[in-house]
C-alpha cells in the first residue's frame, strides 16, 4: 500500500498526522516539509521578543522526535517540485513518492508590498522559525524598527518589540489599527494603548518606497512624508500557497478549492490550512486548523467527516489592551454596536433582527467571552 503523504509540517500539517495516529497506528505515512521539519507553535514568533527566546528555544521538537512520536518518515529541507495526480506521485528533489491519499498543508507566503527604492530587497518578514531568527538577528544591530501593516500580527509585533525596548513606528493605509477585526471605537482603544508604550502610528499613508541612507533605512510614503529606521519589517498579510496545486491541475481561487471533507478537485488529494479555500472561504487562525485536522484525519482512517467551525475567537496578543474578537463569517450583513464596561469595550455584530453574529472585546470586558460565545450561533 502506498503511503499516506503530507506536504507540510506546520500546524495543519502535523496536527493531521497526529490526529490519523489516534485513529490509526499501522498506515505508512510520510511527512516532506521544505524547512527543518521541528515543531513548534507559530503564533509565538509575534510575542517572543520581550521575553528574550531564541528561535531555538521555541522549538518544542525536532524533525528526529516528529519521526518517533509519529511513526513516520519524515523528509526535511526538500521541497516538492512537482505533483502529478494521475500517477498518484510527487517529486520533491530527487525523490519520486507515491501515495494513495495526498494532503497539502503548504501554509501561505508572505505579501509583498510593490516598495520602490534601494532599501527594498532589505525589508523582512516573519512567517517561520528561521525567518524569526533572521530578525532576531537582525534587532541585535538596531534598536528602531517600522513595522508595515497594523492588522493582528503588526499590532502583536509593535506590542512586543515595544516591551522589549525598542522604537516601533506603525505604518498602514488604513486610518486605524486590526481594521478586519475591529470597529473603529475598540480600535482607537488598542492605538491609544501601543502608543503609550511609545508606537508612534502612520495610519491613513501608503508605503511608497524603501531607501538607504548612511546605516539606516527610511520608510517613504505617497505623501513625501518619511521614517528613519534600521529595520523595516512587513506584517501586511499572507497569500496562500497555491502555485503546486495550479500546475497540477487542480481548482484554485484564492486557496486550493476544497470542500467539506478537505477533499480537492481531485478525490484523493486534499488541503487543509492557510493554503485552502473551505467552500469560499480561507479559514485562518489556530483553532479552524485543529477543527480541519480532526476531520481530516477521520476521512483518511476510512470514516469520512465533514468539517465543522463553531465560533472560535482569535486572542490578539496586545498585553497593553487585551483583545479578543470572535469575527463574523466573511460576508455578513450587520452593524457593530459598541457599549463600554469601564476601560474595555463590548463591541457587538448583529443583524437587521438583532442576532449576534460576532463580537469584540477589549480590556476587562475580555472576561466576557464565556458568555458572548454562548449567544452566538452554532458551527456552520
Amino acid at each position: 500500500m502506498d503511503p499516506i503523504v503530507i506536504v507540510g509540517s506546520g500546524l495543519a500539517g502535523y496536527s493531521t498526522a497526529r490526529e490519523l495516529r489516534k485513529l490509526d497506528g499501522e498506515a505508512p505515512l510520510v511527512i516532506v516539509s521544505a524547512d527543518g521539519a521541528g515543531f513548534y507553535s507559530k503564533p509565538m514568533l509575534s510575542n517572543a521578543l520581550a521575553s528574550g527566546k531564541t528561535a531555538q528555544q521555541l522549538l518544542n521538537k525536532a524533525a528526529a522526535a516528529m519521526r518517533e512520536e509519529l511513526r513516520a518518515s519524515v523528509i526535511e529541507c526538500t521541497a516538492v517540485d512537482e505533483l502529478d495526480p494521475a500517477a498518484h506521485r510527487i517529486r520533491a528533489g530527487a525523490q519520486h513518492i507515491a501515495y494513495s491519499k495526498l494532503v497539502l498543508a503548504l501554509g501561505a507566503d508572505p505579501i509583498r508590498l510593490p516598495l520602490a527604492g534601494d532599501g527594498a530587497a532589505a525589508v523582512l518578514s516573519v512567517n517561520d522559525l528561521d525567518d524569526y531568527a533572521r530578525f532576531r538577528a537582525a534587532l541585535e544591530g538596531g534598536r528602531r524598527v517600522a513595522v508595515l501593516g497594523a492588522g493582528l500580527i503588526g499590532c502583536e509585533f509593535a506590542n512586543d518589540l515595544a516591551i522589549a525596548g525598542h522604537s516601533v513606528d506603525v505604518a498602514d493605509i488604513a486610518a486605524q489599527p486590526l481594521g478586519r477585526l475591529l470597529p473603529p471605537e475598540a480600535a482607537a482603544g488598542v492605538r491609544d494603548a501601543l502608543a503609550a508604550l511609545g508606537v508612534r502610528w502612520h495610519l491613513g499613508k501608503k508605503a511608497a518606497a524603501v531607501e538607504r541612507r548612511d546605516a539606516s533605512l527610511v520608510l517613504r510614503f505617497e505623501d513625501g512624508s518619511e521614517v528613519e529606521t534600521d529595520i523595516v519589517l512587513s506584517a501586511v498579510g499572507l497569500a496562500p500557497r497555491t502555485a503546486l496545486a495550479r500546475a497540477a491541475g487542480l481548482a484554485v481561487n484564492r486557496g486550493i478549492v476544497v470542500d467539506r471533507f478537505l477533499r480537492s478537485s481531485d478525490p484523493d488529494i486534499y488541503a487543509l490550512g492557510d493554503c485552502a479555500e473551505v467552500e469560499g472561504q480561507v479559514r485562518l487562525y489556530v483553532m479552524p486548523i485543529m477543527h480541519a485536522s480532526r476531520a481530516l484525519a477521520s476521512t483518511l482512517a476510512g470514516n469520512d467527516k465533514a468539517s465543522a467551525y463553531p465560533p472560535m475567537p482569535v486572542v490578539v496578543k496586545t498585553p497593553a489592551l487585551p483583545t479578543v474578537v470572535c469575527p463574523p463569517v466573511p460576508g455578513s450583513t450587520g452593524s457593530w454596536q459598541v457599549e463600554w464596561e469601564g476601560t474595555g469595550a463590548v463591541a457587538r455584530y448583529v443583524d437587521g433582527a438583532g442576532k449576534l453574529l460576532g463580537f469584540a472585546l477589549t480590556g476587562p470586558a475580555c472576561a466576557r467571552k464565556g458568555q458572548m460565545l454562548k449567544e452566538m450561533p452554532p458551527a456552520s
